[in-house]
């Protein structure tokens, strides 16, 4: 009975040792939980099918991507949306998360919620991903594509005598290979189509 007593006291009246644990504890929990959570948040967004949860993205872009090589090939590799457009290191992901804030505000705004309006803004939104991929050094291609791993042998002359020059002259995949999935805009001005490169899975 005194046992008792002396816990239910003791309840009331917590050491500073136990409060102290307690709040480790209790952050420890709350600091796992909170990761996890935040983890699943990340991974969730990070699909074709969250990008593709967007009008705009599932009427253009997606239907060049389902037509292109990174969807389907004779190797049976397949890249999906965040494989190229999200980086893969930490800190650049979660800018690129924070950045894709303005893509969700611009779809409840409806900017580019027609096939007018998305070729219409087109060669900018292009423009600002070869910038980044330029930045970046074609980082996210390079998960996949890296110099090292290339079988020049392989290659018809053609690929290869540019593959070559271009990493003797420390260029990036994107100076060659706009248009490689979805299609390369062309300045109004310009009347020309650029030729589409067909990687070589």
């Amino acid at each position: 009975m005194g046992f008792i007593k002396a816990f239910i006291s003791k309840l009331g009246r917590p050491s500073r040792r136990f409060a102290v644990g307690t709040l480790v504890a209790v952050g420890l929990v709350a600091g796992v939980l909170a990761t996890s959570a935040f983890t699943v948040a990340v991974d969730s967004t990070n699909t074709t099918e969250f990008c593709i949860s967007c009008h705009s993205m599932k009427d253009v872009p997606y239907q060049e991507y389902t037509a292109s090589g990174h969807l389907k090939n004779r190797s049976g590799v397949s890249a999906g949306c965040p494989d190229c457009h999200v980086p893969k290191s930490f800190w650049p992901k979660m800018r690129a998360k924070v950045m894709a804030a303005k893509d969700v505000w611009h779809e409840m705004l409806g900017t580019i919620d027609s096939e007018e309006k998305f070729k219409e803004r087109r060669l900018q939104m292009a423009e600002r991903v070869w910038q980044g991929m330029k930045q970046s050094d074609s980082a996210t291609c390079r998960s996949c594509h890296a110099w090292g791993s290339m079988n020049y042998e392989a290659q018809a002359l053609r690929a290869r005598r540019q593959h070559q020059a271009a990493q003797e002259q420390g260029e990036t995949c994107i100076d060659c290979h706009k248009g490689i999935t979805h299609t390369e805009p062309v300045p109004e001005s310009d009347g020309t189509e650029n030729a589409d490169f067909d990687l070589a899975f």
